[in-house]
C-alpha cells in the first residue's frame, strides 16, 4: 500500500502523475487529505508526464487527458469530500485503461464526478450572491472592505479572481473559517484566516444600509415561503439585513400591511382574533378612504390593495365583475389586465365607450393562492361576496345605474343578494331587481380558459350579445 499526502490539486496532480506511470492501480494508494488552497492547476500542461522527485527508477507513460476531463477535475477537487483525492485518482485510472465513460452521467463514477461539479458550481454562485463586503474605517488603512463567508466547499480562490475582476483596484478582504485572501488592487495573496466570524468586522455605513432596507421592504408584498427558497437559511446569519429580516416578517404576520395598522392591532395565533375597528386603523396613505380600511373579511391581509369601482358619477350601465386579478391588485384598477382587454373588445364590438360605464368587482380584494412564483385567482367564498356588499351597494346607490351587467356566477350573487342563484336560469332574458334592469353574461375571464376554440367563440358572442341588450333596454 502506498501513502501520498496531498493538500492542493497541484500536489495531487503530480502525485497521481507518478503514480501511473507506475502503473500504481487505486486500490493500492492511500490519499490523506488536509485542508488547504492554492492556484488550481495553474502550472504545467496535463498531458506532460514524468515521475515524482526522487523516483528516477520509475517508468514513464505519456497520459493524455482532454480539456473537458481536465475541467471536470479542477472543479471536482473543490469538493469537500474525505475520499475526494482517492476518487479522482480512480477517475483518471479508469480513463487511463480507456474507459471514456467514466465521465458520462449514467456512468455510477461519472456521476458522481458531474454531481461533485455542479455542487462546487452551486457554490461559487451563492458566494458570489451573498457575500457582503462591510467597509472599514479610512484611518484603518488597507483592506478597505472585508467579508466574511463559511463556503461549504473550498471555492475561495475561483470567487477570489471573479471580484478581482469586478472591484477594480479597491483593497479588499474575503475571509473564511479555513483561509483569507486579500487584494492589493493589483494581485491576490492568501493567508490563513485571520477572523473567526462576522462579528470580527465593525462597520459604520451598515446602519445606514438597514434604515434602507427597512424603507424598501413592503409587508404587503411579502411572501415569506417564496423568501426563505431563494435564499438558504445558512446565508442568513451572515448577511447584515439577516438580523431584521425576522421582526420585520413577523411584523407583517401580525397585521402591518402597507395599507394597514400599527404594530399593536393585528391577528393573535391561533382561532382568536383582535376585533379591529375602523377608528383604531392607522393608514399610511394621505387621504384613506373607507374601502381603505375594510376588515369586514380576511382577504385584505394577504392583498396589495382594496380596488373600487371606477366611472362617471352617473353612469346608466354598470358592469360588475367577481374580484381584482394580479393586475388590477398592483394597479389599484379594475380590469386593466387579460380579462379587461377581453372586456374592452367586446365593449367596442357592442357599441359600448368605455369611458360612459361604470366599472367594479362584487369582491375589493384580490383573493389568490401561490403556484410557484405566480399568484392565481381563488374564487370568493360565498361569505367573502356578502361581507364585500356593502361596497356594492354604495356604489349602486351613489350611481344610480338604470342598468346592470353580471359578469358571472359571484357578480350575479352579489347584485341579487341570493347565493343560490345560478348563470343558466337568468342568462335567457333580463331580470328587474330593485329598479333596474340586470343583464347576466360570462366573465371575460372565461373567454380566457375556456378549453377549445368553440367554446371561447360562443363565449365572448354571449358576452358581446349582453352588452348590447344593455344598450337596448336604455332605447340606445
Amino acid at each position: 500500500m502506498m501513502r501520498r499526502v496531498v493538500q492542493s490539486f497541484d500536489e495531487w496532480r503530480d502525485a497521481a502523475r507518478e503514480l501511473i506511470a507506475r502503473q500504481v492501480a487505486p486500490e493500492f494508494v492511500e490519499w490523506l487529505s488536509q485542508p488547504g488552497d492554492g492556484d488550481l492547476f495553474s502550472a504545467a500542461p496535463a498531458e506532460q508526464g514524468g515521475a515524482a522527485p526522487g523516483a528516477n527508477a520509475a517508468p514513464q507513460t505519456n497520459l493524455r487527458l482532454p480539456r473537458q476531463l481536465m475541467e471536470l477535475l479542477v472543479s471536482a477537487a473543490c469538493f469537500s469530500a474525505a475520499d475526494r483525492w482517492s476518487f479522482l485518482y480512480k477517475v483518471v485510472w479508469r480513463w487511463h485503461l480507456g474507459e471514456r465513460d467514466v465521465i458520462s452521467p449514467a456512468d455510477p463514477d461519472g456521476a458522481r464526478l458531474n454531481g461533485m461539479v455542479k455542487a462546487v458550481h452551486r457554490e461559487e454562485h451563492d458566494m458570489h450572491a451573498y457575500v457582503r463586503f462591510r467597509e472599514r474605517k479610512e484611518e484603518d488603512g488597507a483592506p478597505r472592505f472585508v467579508a466574511w463567508f463559511e463556503p461549504t466547499h473550498e471555492v475561495l480562490p475561483q470567487v477570489a479572481r471573479h471580484f478581482a475582476r469586478r472591484m477594480g483596484n479597491v483593497t479588499w478582504m474575503i475571509a473564511t473559517p479555513a483561509a483569507a485572501v486579500l487584494w492589493d488592487g493589483e494581485h491576490l495573496h492568501e493567508a490563513p484566516s485571520l477572523m473567526r466570524s462576522a462579528a470580527d468586522i465593525e462597520d459604520a455605513g451598515e446602519a445606514l444600509w438597514l434604515t434602507y432596507y427597512r424603507s424598501i421592504f413592503n409587508p404587503a408584498r411579502l411572501n415569506a415561503d417564496l423568501l426563505r427558497s431563494h435564499i438558504p437559511s445558512r446565508f442568513w446569519k451572515n448577511l447584515p439585513e439577516g438580523a431584521i429580516v425576522p421582526a420585520m416578517v413577523s411584523a407583517a404576520a401580525n397585521g402591518e400591511r402597507r395599507t394597514g395598522q400599527t404594530g399593536t392591532v393585528g391577528r393573535r395565533g391561533g382561532a382568536t382574533t383582535i376585533p379591529i375597528a375602523p377608528e383604531r386603523a392607522q393608514p399610511q396613505r394621505g387621504q384613506p378612504t373607507t374601502l381603505d380600511q375594510c376588515r369586514r373579511c380576511d382577504l385584505w391581509e394577504n392583498a396589495t390593495q382594496a380596488v373600487p369601482g371606477v366611472g362617471p358619477e352617473r353612469a346608466r350601465i354598470m358592469l360588475v365583475g367577481e374580484q381584482p386579478g394580479d393586475q388590477e391588485d398592483l394597479q389599484g384598477l379594475p380590469f386593466v389586465g387579460p380579462a379587461g382587454a377581453v372586456l374592452e373588445k367586446a365593449m367596442a364590438q357592442a357599441g359600448m365607450e368605455r369611458d360612459g360605464i361604470y366599472l367594479t368587482n362584487a369582491v375589493k380584494h384580490f383573493k389568490w393562492e401561490l403556484r410557484g412564483k405566480r399568484r392565481l385567482h381563488k374564487t370568493p367564498a360565498q361569505k367573502e361576496i356578502s361581507a364585500c356588499h356593502l361596497w356594492l351597494e354604495e356604489e349602486l346607490a351613489r350611481v344610480r345605474p338604470d342598468v346592470v351587467v353580471a359578469l358571472g356566477g359571484t357578480a350575479l350573487k352579489s347584485v341579487l343578494q341570493d347565493g343560490g342563484v345560478t348563470m343558466k336560469s337568468v342568462m335567457d332574458a333580463p331580470v328587474r331587481h330593485d329598479g333596474r334592469w340586470v343583464v347576466t353574461v360570462y366573465h371575460p375571464s372565461y373567454v380566457l380558459r375556456a378549453p377549445d376554440e368553440a367554446t371561447r367563440r360562443e363565449a365572448y358572442e354571449v358576452i358581446v350579445e349582453g352588452l348590447r341588450q344593455a344598450r337596448r333596454l336604455l332605447g340606445d
